[in-house]
């Protein structure tokens, strides 16, 4: 309590001095579509996520709104974990016959942080297919700043 008031950190989120004043990324202008993973469930409550195709390269991206921050005003590890979770996810889904699959397990890496306003891209790409198993790693960047780097490991459901 601050002099008698109610003061919860969120509050904050919205106040001149954390709203970010350059002109908002749109990623729709720059050639990026919806990346529609699910139609609900956890993906839809985090998102929206984004997606593009560079020279081969499939990318997803991620508007950095408040509802992805933490207390300091910087995207929650959470968020970053989900984030490359879910692009690591699409790029071992892509590689394995496009067959259901989940996670067995991720290592995330925070290298930098990132806020309201940054475009997060996250990019996968498989090391190794087994008949039962995907080996997959990823980063995460804002610009040219290295945000995360993770690298995991997928089942491939239906397989031996």
């Amino acid at each position: 309590m601050l002099r008698g008031v109610a003061f919860h950190p969120w509050q904050l989120w919205d106040t001149p001095a954390r709203m970010n004043a350059k002109t908002p990324y749109d990623p729709a202008a720059d050639g990026w579509t919806d990346f529609v993973w699910h139609e609900d469930g956890f993906p839809a409550l985090v998102g929206p996520f984004w997606q593009k195709t560079v020279e081969g390269r499939r990318l997803h991206g991620l508007l950095v709104e408040a509802k992805h921050s933490n207390i300091h005003g910087i995207v929650h590890g959470g968020m970053i974990s989900t984030f490359l979770d879910q692009t690591l996810g699409h790029t071992v889904w892509e590689a394995a016959d496009r067959g259901p699959n989940v996670t067995v397990q991720l290592n995330v890496h925070f290298i930098s942080g990132a806020k309201q306003g940054d475009f997060l891209v996250a990019e996968g790409e498989v090391m190794r297919v087994t008949r039962s198993i995907v080996f997959v790693r990823g980063r995460l960047t804002a610009g040219d700043r290295l945000i995360a780097h993770a690298d995991g490991v997928w089942k491939r459901l239906g397989a031996g």
